[in-house]
């Protein structure tokens, strides 16, 4: 498709458009009625839907149990991070012959944002193909798995959920029949009124088989009256509120939209031959040869089918709040995310540390990977060495069995391995991203020393965590975050660093300059831009104290209670 057959003069600027133009309006399904895509107990499922179809197939079931554990839950170690979680990345391509290919390469340049899970959806004749599977993009995907999702448009999602037969159905993209066609979607984010959508829904006789807050954007598309089709994305939008970077597709339109905040990134960019692709991050624009052209602004729709992009806007939008851990942890070096380098970022950051946080000491290190850039920084800052400490280890799963002689720190020590030569008799400069519940922390001062380190100075290029995210990022609830509990001098006691410093959540602000309005820091300071109405945050994946070891006991049907939470002022800086 030639590249002029995509352009918009009106991709630049929004139009603000009512999703209810009298004009517009049709009869539409008074409820939606989807019913459970049943499918082989196995790790891999195919869908196929044809939009002009009446049936409704929806691949989206059950949760998982709460009881579920490892069989050998004695002997196994789960070897999730001590750290707050990304819940997935998304992918939108339109107008390219291997489009499904295209997707698992961008899909695998995502991976970092979700490693348990990962789909395509692609269409071809009217009809939508899905295939979704448990796993790493390489495990899901094969060449004869890609040869079944032809055409030239497809969305793609990765994950992280919880182990368990039943997280398949979890897999998205979702996608679900209706009276008027079939639709795809794929959600980076979390509503943070889903509950009462919800209760709105079933109390008018929809029926629901996830937990899934993505199911509600389903039947709010069914149930609205507003035509064209993307108007009906449109309208249901308009009543979400929280986080929501999502992709669409249809028999003949791909549509991108992001919540009027922005929470979480969506990229916009577009291939040689004309093809646009929306992306998470821009580093998977890089790996298929998409050239970044712009974010998908903040409360924007964008509709790409035949004709062009056309950009509409779904309200007009407060001041964007961006999730700044996307600068401090979740996103890879070489994106732009929010406009700004994630390297450029980090470096300052590690920088800032330095500056305001100095310490005598006789070489730096990180705690890969994400501490690597940060340490950089704070190693050319302070003058000091910069060392490769600890070696990381790639090739570990998310399990590992331990020898019935328990061996202490045993999940630290399977990922990261002490280099003795840069350690012994060192005063070592240990840089993190952050700090969660602290015991991970703990295990890898204990590792340093024990591998001969003099001291060990931890500087953690963020500020101290004291509120659960409730905008798409699974963190532990707030009477798990150790900086909601302790001081910094009781948290440098508990961890057995010789002194511990925070990045200072002012300093923060002021190194981001005119974009620090921009930015969301609710986790750091228990200010919250959209105030969550309901009393639960979702969170999904790592329940265990030093997450790295236990089990998924304290979940309540995937809802975990959001309790209340220390002042930011309360949290010293540095000690």
């Amino acid at each position: 498709m030639a590249s002029t057959a995509l352009h918009s003069p009106s991709l630049h600027n929004p139009t603000f458009l009512s999703p209810h133009p009298s004009s517009l309006s049709s009869k539409t399904l008074s409820k939606p009625h989807f019913s459970p895509f049943t499918s082989p107990n196995t790790n891999l499922k195919t869908t196929s839907i044809k939009s002009s179809s009446s049936s409704n197939l929806n691949p989206i079931s059950t949760f998982f149990s709460p009881k579920n554990q490892h069989p050998d839950s004695d002997n196994f170690v789960e070897l999730s991070d001590d750290k707050p979680r990304e819940e997935c990345g998304v992918v939108g391509i339109y107008g390219d012959a291997e489009a499904s290919r295209l997707c698992y390469l961008a899909l695998h340049a995502l991976q970092h944002r979700g490693q348990e899970g990962a789909g395509i959806v692609t269409v071809n004749d009217g009809v939508l193909q899905s295939i979704t599977g448990v796993g790493l993009v390489s495990e899901v995907f094969s060449e004869a798995k890609l040869d079944q999702l032809p055409g030239k448009s497809t969305i793609g999602h990765v994950r992280y959920s919880t182990a368990g037969s039943s997280m398949l159905k979890n897999v998205q993209p979702f996608v679900a029949g209706y009276r008027f066609g079939s639709v795809g979607v794929a959600h980076n984010g979390n509503l943070v009124n889903y509950k009462s959508l919800r209760q709105m829904l079933e109390e008018n006789g929809s029926i629901f088989n996830t937990s899934s807050d993505t199911e509600v954007v389903l039947h709010l598309i069914a149930i609205s009256k507003a035509r064209p089709f993307f108007l009906r994305i449109v309208d249901a939008c308009e009543q979400l509120q929280g986080a929501y970077s999502m992709v669409f597709l249809t028999e003949d339109k791909l549509v991108a939209v992001r919540d009027p905040f922005g929470f979480r990134p969506l990229v916009m960019g577009r291939r040689s031959n004309g093809a646009v692709v929306f992306a998470s991050e821009t580093c998977a624009l890089d790996l298929i040869e998409a050239t970044y052209e712009r974010e998908v602004y903040p409360g924007e729709v964008l509709v790409v089918d035949k004709d062009g992009v056309q950009s509409l806007c779904l309200m007009p939008h407060p001041e964007p709040k961006q999730c700044i851990f996307e600068h401090i942890y979740f996103s890879l070096p070489n994106s732009i995310v929010f406009g700004r380098s994630v390297y450029e970022s980090r470096r300052a950051f590690g920088e800032l540390l330095a500056t305001e946080s100095p310490v005598d000491c006789d070489v730096v290190i990180a705690v890969p990977d994400s501490g690597v850039v940060a340490a950089l920084g704070y190693a050319e800052k302070a003058g000091v060495p910069f060392q490769q400490g600890l070696i990381r280890s790639h090739y570990v799963g998310r399990t590992f069995i331990e020898p019935s002689q328990r061996i202490r720190d045993f999940g630290v020590k399977l990922k990261l391995a002490p280099v003795k030569a840069v350690l012994e008799g060192k005063r070592v400069v240990v840089v993190d991203d952050s700090i969660v519940r602290g015991t991970t922390s703990s295990k890898i001062v204990r590792l340093l020393k024990e591998a001969g380190a003099k001291e060990v100075h931890m500087r953690i290029a963020s500020p101290p965590i004291i509120g659960s995210c409730y905008y798409g990022v699974d963190t532990p609830s707030s009477e798990e975050l150790i900086s909601n509990r302790l001081n910094v001098e009781q948290i440098k006691e508990f961890i057995g660093s010789d002194s511990l410093a925070f990045l200072n959540l002012d300093s923060l602000r002021k190194l981001l300059g005119g974009d620090s309005p921009n930015f969301c820091y609710a986790c750091f300071s228990g200010n919250y831009p959209v105030e969550p109405k309901e009393a639960k945050v979702k969170s999904i994946g790592d329940f265990v104290d030093d997450g790295l070891t236990g089990v998924i006991d304290s979940i309540d049907g995937a809802w975990v209670q959001g309790p209340r939470f220390r002042k930011a002022e309360e949290v010293g800086g540095h000690l």
